[in-house]
Parts: C-alpha cells; sequence; structure tokens
C-alpha cells in the first residue's frame, strides 16, 4: 500500500480545529506503559494545569478517555441515578442529545425548550425549576450547533436554590473561552480536546465540585457503564493506580503540550485573543452585508462562528469552493440549520487577524 498522504486543511470547523506543531511533535514521543510513573506525572500535570482553564480549584478533576460525547455520558451515567429527575434547559443540538442519554440510563427526564439559537433567562429558569425541583439539573454552555453561549449563573443559580447540582457542556469553550466553574456555580463540567485546546480529539475533561462529588460517593447503585465508573476510574489515576483500562498515552501527550501552550501564553490572554479575533471577523462579515444567525453579540461563542447563509445561496457548493481552491475547512449546519448557517471555528493557532483576513476573503470570494 502507498504511504499515507494526508492533504494539508485550514480547519475553520467547528472541531477538530488545527493542531499545534508541538502537539504533534509531542504526540510523536515514545510511549511508556499505562501503569508508568511518568505517565501518571503526566497526569498529574494535566489535573493542575486544567484547573486555570476551567476556572476551579476542584480537587476532583479527571480526563476520561474518550471524546466529549464520553464525558456528556461520564456526566450523566455517574451523577444522576435511574428515576432521579433530571431538568434538561433545550435550544439546539447537543442539549437535545443531553435529553437522549439521560433517558437511556433511566432518569425521569423534564425538559424546558426554546427554538434553535435562543438562550434561558434566569427568571425562565428559576419558573421550571421551582415547578419541577430535579436532583440535577443539565445544559449547553456554548451550543456548537447554533453558535449561542448560555450565561451558566442563569441556571446555576435558580438550580441550587433547589438544591439541585448542575451539569454543564462545555466542549465548545474549554481553552479558548472563560467557563469560571467555581465562581458560576458549576458542579460537573465536561469537554473535549479537540476545539479550544486545539489538540486531536480522543480525551474528555471533567471536573466535579466537592458537593458533586458527595453525591457520587452516596449513590445507591453502581454507575451502569463500568468503562466510565468514576469511582473505578479514581482507584487507577488517584488512588492505588490499579488498573482499569489503557489509557491512550500519545494522546495524553497531546493534552499536556496543549495546556503547556496555554499556560505560557496565560489563560486570559489566550480569552482576549479569542474575543478580538471573533469581533474582527464579525465586523468584516457585517461589513460584506452578511447576517450573524445570533443577533446579539453578548449571546453569541467567539469560538464558532454562525454565518446565515444568504438566499439564493447553495451552502454546499461553497463550502466545496472553500475547500478547492483554499484548502480551508468550515462547518456545515446541521439538524434545523442544515443548508440554513454556516458554522465557521476560530481557535487555537488559527485565531489571529492574520487568519481572518485570509478566511474572510476566501470565503466572501467562494460566495461570489
Amino acid at each position: 500500500m502507498p504511504p499515507l498522504n494526508p492533504p494539508r486543511r485550514l480547519l475553520f470547523t467547528a472541531g477538530p480545529t488545527q493542531v499545534h506543531p508541538r502537539v504533534y511533535e509531542a504526540m510523536g514521543k515514545p510511549i511508556v506503559g499505562h501503569l508508568d510513573p511518568f505517565f501518571f506525572q503526566v497526569s498529574e500535570d494535566i489535573r493542575r494545569d486544567l484547573r486555570p482553564v476551567f476556572g476551579t480549584q476542584n480537587p476532583f478533576v479527571q480526563v476520561i478517555s474518550g471524546t466529549g460525547s464520553a464525558g456528556m455520558e461520564t456526566s450523566l451515567a455517574n451523577f444522576v441515578e435511574p428515576g432521579q429527575k433530571l431538568a434538561v434547559f433545550t435550544a439546539g443540538y447537543f442539549s437535545e442529545r443531553l435529553v437522549e442519554m439521560g433517558r437511556r440510563h433511566g432518569a425521569n427526564v423534564v425538559c424546558t425548550s426554546k427554538p434553535w439559537g435562543e438562550t434561558f433567562t434566569e427568571t425562565e429558569a428559576s419558573e421550571f425549576l421551582d415547578r419541577e425541583k430535579p436532583h440535577a439539573v443539565a445544559f449547553v454552555h456554548a451550543e456548537t450547533s447554533t453558535g449561542a453561549l448560555q450565561d451558566l449563573a442563569a441556571i446555576t443559580r435558580p438550580a441550587h436554590a433547589v438544591g439541585a447540582i448542575t451539569i454543564v457542556d462545555c466542549v465548545t469553550s474549554l481553552g479558548a473561552m472563560p467557563i469560571n466553574v467555581d465562581a458560576s456555580g458549576v458542579d460537573v463540567a465536561f469537554s473535549c480536546i479537540q476545539k479550544g485546546l486545539s489538540c486531536p480529539p480522543g480525551l474528555s475533561p471533567i471536573t466535579a465540585s466537592p458537593a458533586a462529588v458527595e453525591r457520587l460517593r452516596a449513590r445507591k447503585s453502581p454507575c451502569p457503564i463500568w468503562y466510565m465508573d468514576l469511582k473505578l476510574l479514581l482507584n487507577y489515576y488517584e488512588g492505588e493506580h490499579r488498573y482499569h483500562h489503557t489509557a491512550p498515552i500519545s494522546t495524553f501527550y497531546a493534552l499536556h503540550e496543549g495546556l503547556a501552550l496555554a499556560i505560557e501564553e496565560g489563560v486570559e490572554a489566550r480569552f482576549a485573543r479569542h474575543r478580538a479575533v471573533h469581533d474582527d471577523f464579525v465586523g468584516r462579515i457585517e461589513a460584506a452585508g452578511l447576517e450573524m444567525f445570533i443577533a446579539d453579540d453578548a449571546r453569541r461563542i467567539v469560538t464558532i462562528n454562525t454565518i446565515r447563509v444568504p438566499k439564493g445561496v447553495n451552502e454546499i457548493e461553497v463550502r466545496k469552493r472553500l475547500l478547492e481552491k483554499y484548502d480551508i475547512d468550515i462547518a456545515v449546519g446541521f439538524g434545523q440549520l442544515l443548508g440554513k448557517i454556516f458554522r465557521v471555528g476560530l481557535m487555537g493557532p488559527l485565531a489571529t487577524h492574520e487568519n481572518v483576513e485570509l478566511l474572510s476573503g476566501a470565503l466572501l470570494d467562494c460566495l461570489r
């Protein structure tokens, strides 16, 4: 067979995003065994560096061997027992996935829904949660499918007022936007590494508050998914280092380097860079007469820019031209927004003003 020779794309997608050269280099380093002391030191370094990125002092910070969806399933399987009431706020594709997973795990799922692209106010959240009084509340911070950013405290405050723990999908925000887990009242946050941290997919960072850990320890039935049982995983990573599964060593190296890049840049500086690049891109797009899907800038995700497809434009052809002429890959809308929006990622090494100029010029050219 001929050697593998993938094309070199510029990944302005919703994920995976462009991988930093230092991350590629780290993945090429020699692997060690999954019970080697060196591996556990790498794991401890990752836990340390994830805390400022999450914005937490939680002792419980771990990494699940799996993508962001594995983090979602781990969170629901461990922190919500069968029969317990799970309240979910839905306004996009991934919040609806929370509903589906919760039901499959036997939770008593109750929902409040809004049209895709909208977010919830504290008053709306309070009315729903006061009525339902759930055990746990789940929602998405930055909804990848729509580009909408949910104010965290608008839901966590009323959730805590009724004694519920909060489970938050931070897949699109971690590493490029502030989450401030502790200050925002988030009990369980899960994410991925192929978006704001600019690594290849394959791991899901997760953190849990002391209150959530108490709920975990007090649960009456074991986690229904052996592979994602956090009690067993803690014995592997933090306790006696008792064998649980073979961790993907090279992907841990990738995350270790991705986090090192974030810490070297400075977490707040990294957030500010992504905000400035987003503002630059939106300004160019709107000046050209295009319309953002999320009208209110305060409710926009800065890492994924959703643009309405102009009337009469075939978005498939536009994306095809971008790929063929510029080697630029952007994301398609899906679900209710299929064919209606472009989803343009600006994350990690591609989040620069020079790349905004390149991207916006190429997109406008392919729209002509």
